[in-house]
């Protein structure tokens, strides 16, 4: 895979300004480990596989077990790997993420709704969203993974 742009330096002051939601959402109350977790089930569903790199060497660093660390795409499976709230934000991120498929049911709301408080629900959704663009930029740039870096 060939980089097309490096959009970091194409756009310095774009890429600041999102940064400064990344910075937001670290001291938004959320733990760091629920949001990186979401980061990286966000980036699984979009196949981008510089942040699924990212993510997974974050949460790794960061003391995640690996066998909670593969389960991620199958969490629903993960029993108690997985705890009520990081079910629930899994949950969001999957139904936020695919919402040209899902319209975001209610039922999805509520779900999520009896576990986070008003403030927790909107910034877990601005992290969701923050990680969809993200993820589209470094797909459609062909952002070269780490592992692929290394391994060159």
């Amino acid at each position: 895979m060939t980089q097309r742009l490096d959009y970091n330096a194409a756009a310095p002051a774009g890429m600041k300004a999102l940064g400064g939601v990344y910075g937001y959402l670290l001291q938004s109350g959320l733990p760091k480990a629920l949001i990186n977790l979401v980061y990286l089930r966000v980036s699984q569903i979009n196949g981008c596989a510089y942040c699924i790199d990212l993510h997974s060497r974050d949460l790794l660093k960061d003391g995640l077990a690996i066998e909670k660390l593969v389960l991620v795409p199958a969490w629903r499976e993960g029993g108690a790997l997985f705890d009520e709230t990081e079910r629930a934000a899994l949950a969001w991120a999957e139904t936020v993420t695919r919402v040209s498929e899902t319209g975001v049911p209610d039922a999805d709301y509520q779900a999520a709704a009896a576990v986070f408080d008003q403030k927790q629900l909107a910034d877990l959704t601005i992290a969701i969203g923050l990680m969809n663009l993200y993820n589209r930029m470094a797909i459609s740039f062909r952002a070269p993974p780490a592992a692929v870096r290394s391994a060159s």
